[in-house]
Formats: C-alpha cells, structure tokens, sequence
C-alpha cells in the first residue's frame, strides 16, 4: 500500500462527515457573519467598579468596624488595624464618589486620606443620596439619615 493509497482511503473515509458538517454549520456561519458585518453593534457598556449597593454595605461596615476599634480599650493594640479600616474607609468612599460622580481625590491617593478628608467625602457622598450613620467611629457625617 503507497501512499497515494492511504491518502485515498483517509479521503473516503473523513470525506463524507466533513461535507455534512459543511452543509450543516455553514450557513449558520454565512448568516452570523453577514449579520455581523451589515449592522454594526454599539459597544457595550461596562460598569465602572461594583454596585453602588454594595459599595455603600461596605462603607456602613467599615464606619461600624472603625467605631468598634476606636472605642475598644486595647486603642495602641489596634492602631494599625484602625488604620487600615481608615485606609478602606477611603479606597470605598472613593470608588462611590466616583459612582456617584461626586467630586473626590484621585483614586491614588485613597489610601493616604486624612480624617478630614474623608469626613468631607463622606459627607459628600451622602449629600449625594448615599445613606451613611450620622455619626461612627470619629466620623461625621451631615445630612444623612
């Protein structure tokens, strides 16, 4: 058996399915592709970050956590875990302002807000409709409910 033989055989033998794949899936194919190129789709939009809901659960348990560290007696145990929570406070109250397009500091430089900053974001973001606790963990903030 040569070559040419096996080329043959392997010919009759995968030939068949391949021409009923062809009749079967090409003009699904055909049909995807025109419709494709005769309407261009407009890009999809993509949220920018999680779910305002979310944010704003997180940002209500961060303020909680911030309040239960600052209030605890263990205050230079846990300085640095009440920086962190602070740290958090401002990575989340960033990614809302940016939600809400309510004007913040760049995204950079979340981590390194002072209190005072992020008091004034939090009141901010809840002017803006975020519902936030009045008053939690040394941060105040106006206008929420």
């Amino acid at each position: 058996m040569t070559l040419l033989d096996v080329s043959r055989l392997i010919i009759a033998i995968i030939g068949p399915g391949l021409l009923m794949a062809a009749v079967r899936y090409l003009p699904r194919l055909w049909a995807a592709v025109s419709d494709r190129l005769r309407k261009p789709q407009p890009p999809e939009v993509s949220p920018y970050g999680p779910p305002i809901e979310r944010l704003a659960a997180d940002l209500r348990r961060l303020l909680r956590l911030h309040g239960e560290l600052v209030a605890s007696a263990q205050n230079s145990l846990c300085a640095q875990r009440v920086w962190a929570v602070e740290a958090a406070i401002g990575m989340r109250a960033v990614e809302a302002a940016t939600a809400l397009e309510v004007p913040h500091p760049h995204p950079d430089r979340a981590a390194s807000l002072t209190r005072t900053e992020i008091s004034a974001l939090l009141t901010a973001l809840a002017m803006a409709g975020l519902v936030l606790p009045a008053r939690m963990g040394g941060f105040t903030i106006g206008g929420s409910r």
